[in-house]
């Protein structure tokens, strides 16, 4: 009797290796190798995504029609522009997020302003029928066009959908979808890619605009294979606090537009408000008179965002101090306290250290290093920085401050929402704002002076 081919795969990116290995040669992730028997195909061979799409038929690219995107509006302008100005038509768009998050309530309120125009089959493997109509009506949302199912068998979906024939299809969620011609189960590796590949065959066969929604593991990466982000044309993340109100809709990968793109959201009883103004909510509540925060400006594709950065420098009980960065890239924060007590004169290796972007917000980008450098020197000298000031540039290891770019929309942004005062590199030339008193410093040390001069 001939025994079952076996492969090993990692659990967390999916790479399949021929033997057994402690460490996964493409993810570096420990002990998540394991052993499964090859997926056997049930009848002839063919799967269901092999069946889903017609046969293809080359055409002389000079038959081709012309190479411009349909795009259509979702309704809602926050998604519009992280989408790069709307949805593609036949596209597929994988939407992620942690449990909870508002990934569904997003999909489902975007149904109420699709279906003014387009037929919509919304799919989902979590809820039943009735569910989805409780949360519908909850949301507002009751149209003729919109169609619901309940169903994780991709067969039943796919003949749902050559039956009722709709623009847009929303699958809730990939990891509940499975094809019965697979032998394992669903959320496995092997079905999360095939029935992605069925529905991606689906989007370019039959030019329907295709969501999924794919929860996202303890690392923060979607649940499944890497592969599963190579595949589709667009990867969306909706970040945030489950106990904040505040949502964060960012590209991890756009074929159609830019992948800088941010978009705001206000989670409430009646579902998620676009938040037009990012600036004036994410500095909402900001104490005034108290040492360790800062505000700066910051660039999320074509839009300028004012961001808090606050800091909270004490004295260290152990030998080894403590370094704690949220929403500021760890390794930048280490290189900025180094630089602060090289250059700025603050001994701060023997305190502890920690920065928080509020709001949830990335900031990923040298602009924000002199907020950070000014915030860390208040709350060490404890001084309060001035409400009304806000500071703009890239810090250099020896102290140096850099031009950034954009600086015109960054400090004409700072001076739409009231600031009197920023301090910017001076060796990058500006014009002067009304109403705004611009503060050229040259490095670290002038622009602590300036900004805490009071």
């Amino acid at each position: 009797m001939k025994q079952p081919k076996t492969l090993f795969y990692c659990t967390e990116c999916g790479n399949e290796t021929p033997k057994w290995a402690g460490r996964c040669p493409a993810c570096g992730a420990w002990n998540t190798v394991v052993e499964r028997p090859e997926p056997a195909v049930k009848g002839k061979g063919r799967s269901v995504s092999s069946r889903a799409a017609a046969p293809p038929k080359a055409l002389p690219v000079t038959e081709l029609g012309d190479s411009v995107e349909i795009r259509f509006s979702t309704g809602m302008g926050e998604l519009d522009r992280v989408l790069g100005g709307g949805a593609v038509k036949g596209s597929l768009v994988l939407v992620g997020g942690a449990p909870g998050i508002g990934k569904s309530t997003l999909m489902l309120q975007i149904c109420g302003k699709l279906c003014r125009f387009a037929k919509v089959l919304y799919v989902s493997g979590e809820e039943s029928q009735h569910q989805l109509k409780l949360r519908a009506q909850r949301l507002h949302v009751e149209s003729e066009n919109l169609l619901v199912l309940s169903e994780t068998g991709l067969g039943e979906m796919l003949e749902a959908v050559n039956q009722e024939q709709p623009d847009v299809l929303i699958v809730d969620s990939i990891q509940t979808l499975y094809n019965d011609a697979l032998d394992s189960p669903a959320g496995s590796v092997s079905q999360v890619k095939d029935c992605t590949m069925a529905l991606m065959q689906l989007a370019k066969g039959s030019s329907i605009t295709v969501f999924v929604i794919g929860h996202v593991n303890k690392e923060g990466s979607i649940a499944g294979p890497k592969v599963l982000e190579h595949m589709v044309d667009c990867v969306l993340y909706f970040e945030g606090d489950r106990h904040t109100f505040c949502r964060i809709l960012r590209a991890a990968k756009n074929r159609f537009g830019a992948t800088n793109e941010i978009g705001v959201f206000e989670m409430g009883d009646g579902g998620l408000t676009e938040v037009e103004n990012p600036s004036k909510m994410l500095l909402s509540g900001r104490p005034e008179e108290t040492p360790g925060t800062c505000v700066t400006c910051v660039m999320e594709g074509a839009r300028p965002v004012l961001a808090e950065v606050q800091a909270l420098v004490v004295g260290s009980a152990a030998g080894n101090p403590r370094r704690t960065s949220n929403g500021f890239d760890y390794n930048r924060a280490a290189m900025l306290l180094a630089v602060l007590e090289k250059r700025g004169g603050l001994k701060l290796s023997t305190c502890d250290a920690y920065l928080n972007i509020i709001g949830g917000l990335q900031l990923d980008e040298p602009a924000a290093d002199l907020a950070a450098v000014v915030a860390l020197a208040s709350s060490y000298l404890d001084k309060p920085v001035p409400g009304d000031l806000a500071a703009v540039g890239e810090v250099g290891l020896t102290g140096e401050l850099r031009s950034v770019s954009q600086l015109s929309q960054r400090v004409a942004e700072v001076r739409r929402l009231g600031f009197k005062r920023c301090v910017i590199p001076a060796r990058q030339g500006l014009e002067s704002f009304p109403d705004l008193q611009l503060l050229p410093v040259q490095n670290i040390g002038e622009a602590i002076r300036a900004a805490l001069r009071g």
